[in-house]
């Protein structure tokens, strides 16, 4: 099976070709690493490989599963047994671990290859692939731009057709970010959805919640039926869905009502281009019958961001000095880059009373959210304040200096994070493009338990308005 072949099927597809004997397993994954090898020395997306075990399982296939057979990659922030997992940071370069995380369990009982792992920054804690540990990767569609982060990898993997999906996670925008970057779909579940264990029970105090980038809404449909639903230990667990996911969206949705929400939580103003991608889409909804209005809801965002900040800074303060600490010594200067260095120091001197206040702070700004949603069926904003920024522009460690890297950010980020403190599904679709070819995706929001609503959304959208499947030829 030659590339051009192999980039014509999303995950489903190659999974029915094997299973019916047209192609072999084997077959497709050396697709997949034969482009991998020959893209990576330029989009720097994988950072280990796991070839022998993935060839030696082409060899001897699973013979049942969803998606047997299907070559795959999983991000460098989750536990896969004998390779290290690193977070993205020299603090962690030696961490080979013994045993699966659940996810990848549940991947690997669902017949899928998992070959490589993918890029991230360090600790997931930015919007841009960038670590010092691995260095920068590039977006497909152009090469001196960001896929995003923190799921940047994956993204970028994907985009550039070496898997139709891959492994993702999201506690800030992480999986949105890069399907916005990179022109593919990208859905966060809702809180609990997806298993976080077993090694954490909620990551990031319950912000963070995993599944993948694809670039078909079957795809990402049939993935969530393969990892939905709680495991045993779990601290809690979303609200039930019956039946299957990738059944659920042949089934239109009724008619919606749409809320549509400019306002970063930042306060900073949105570029032209993003607005525009939120005004096409209102235009194609409306199109297909829903009802589209400006609506958005009211909480003290100051509040929130400090809230969510302090969130984070504690769940890094708690992973750095954890890991010092395990090692038997102090935290060392050339352990983690100097942005992380700097919230983790800031969460070390956090009080318990600050971490309880902002617990608060986001389970109050959720019932905001909730009553929004008794109104309006879906939100509807950007993903990113502005199109994917240039490699370098928000430089961790290299050039690092902690004002202009703020102003960066929030120039770039300032929709997403809403979501993963309320615990709601969002979906990131890939809509528009911007003046210079750049993916620019738009954010569609549910309330709890609404992945299937979104996923039905989504695949009426796509199926009124394709997208590419990937950056490059």
């Amino acid at each position: 099976m030659d590339f051009e072949e192999y980039r014509r099927f999303d995950a489903l597809g190659l999974a029915d070709l094997i299973a019916s004997g047209q192609v072999s397993s084997a077959e497709v994954l050396e697709a997949a690493i034969a482009r991998s090898q020959a893209r990576n020395g330029l989009i720097n997306a994988v950072v280990a490989h796991d070839l022998e075990r993935a060839r030696s399982q082409a060899l001897n296939p699973a013979t049942s599963g969803p998606l047997a057979g299907v070559p795959f990659l999983v991000k460098d922030l989750v536990y896969m047994q004998g390779m290290a997992c690193t977070y993205g940071s020299r603090l962690y370069k030696d961490n080979v671990v013994d045993h699966d995380s659940t996810a990848v369990e549940r991947f690997r009982n669902a017949g899928l290859n998992i070959f490589a792992r993918t890029n991230t920054p360090e600790f997931g804690l930015n919007v841009v692939t960038e670590p010092a540990l691995f260095g920068p990767t590039r977006n497909p569609w152009n090469t001196d731009h960001t896929p995003g982060g923190s799921s940047g990898g994956a993204g970028a993997a994907v985009a550039d057709g070496w898997v139709p999906a891959a492994h993702a996670t999201d506690g800030g925008g992480s999986i949105r970010i890069p399907a916005a970057c990179c022109g593919l779909v990208g859905l966060k579940p809702g809180r609990a959805r997806n298993p976080s264990g077993p090694d954490v029970g909620e990551g990031w105090s319950g912000m963070s919640a995993g599944h993948v980038v694809s670039w078909s809404v079957r795809d990402s449909a049939a993935f969530l039926d393969v990892l939905n639903g709680p495991a045993p230990g779990d601290p809690y667990s979303a609200p039930h869905h019956e039946g299957s996911y990738l059944d659920a969206i042949e089934t239109p949705p009724r008619q919606l009502r749409i809320g549509i929400e400019t306002r970063t939580v930042t306060g900073v103003a949105a570029d032209p281009e993003c607005l525009a991608a939120v005004d096409q889409a209102a235009i194609l909804c409306e199109g297909l019958g829903h009802i589209v209005e400006v609506a958005s809801p009211e909480f003290d965002r100051a509040e929130f961001g400090a809230a969510t900040s302090t969130l984070v800074a504690a769940n890094i303060a708690n992973q750095v000095f954890g890991r010092a600490a395990a090692l038997g010594r102090a935290l060392r200067d050339d352990d983690v880059e100097p942005h992380t260095r700097l919230f983790a120091e800031r969460g070390r001197v956090l009080t318990a009373e600050d971490y309880a206040r902002s617990l608060g702070v986001i389970h109050r700004t959720g019932r905001v959210l909730a009553a929004y949603h008794a109104d309006y069926d879906l939100m509807l904003s950007p993903v990113l304040v502005c199109p994917p920024v240039r490699i370098g522009y928000l430089d961790s460690h290299t050039d690092y200096e902690p004002t202009r890297y703020a102003e960066r950010f929030l120039s770039f980020w300032g929709y997403t994070n809403l979501q993963n403190a309320t615990g709601q599904p969002a979906i990131s679709l890939p809509l528009h493009r911007s003046i210079k070819g750049l993916p620019i995706g738009v954010q569609f929001v549910s309330a709890t338990g609404g992945e299937a609503l979104l996923l039905r959304l989504a695949r009426q959208l796509e199926q009124a308005a394709a997208w590419p499947r990937q950056g490059v030829a």
